[in-house]
């Protein structure tokens, strides 16, 4: 996955579709991240007796990886990313304006 933590993503696919975000957490096990304001639900709390009052909650649920695009943070362009070699150490570069990331 060559998404990290703090990236800027746009949505290219889904009810968010060209809203943009930074990521702020990557599940590398079920190839979702998720982002921050986007793919938000409302979601009802149970009240308890004395302890809490029922609400209604806004939380974010991770989007699946295919549907984000990373933005370029030097093009500000949504692009795929790739990988190089330089100086022995494996740096992710942007595929549209060839600048490391």
């Amino acid at each position: 996955m060559k998404l990290k933590k703090g990236d800027e993503v746009k949505v290219v696919a889904g009810k968010d579709k060209g809203k943009t975000g930074k990521v702020e957490k990557v599940f590398p096990d079920e190839q979702k991240v998720l982002i921050v304001g986007i793919n938000e639900y409302k979601r009802h709390i149970k009240g308890q007796a004395n302890m809490r009052k029922s609400e209604i909650v806004t939380i974010a649920k991770p989007l699946f990886f295919a549907n984000v695009a990373l933005i370029c943070s030097k093009c500000h362009l949504a692009t795929r990313a790739g990988y190089q070699i330089l100086d022995n150490k494996k740096e992710r570069i942007c595929k549209k304006c060839k600048q490391t990331i």
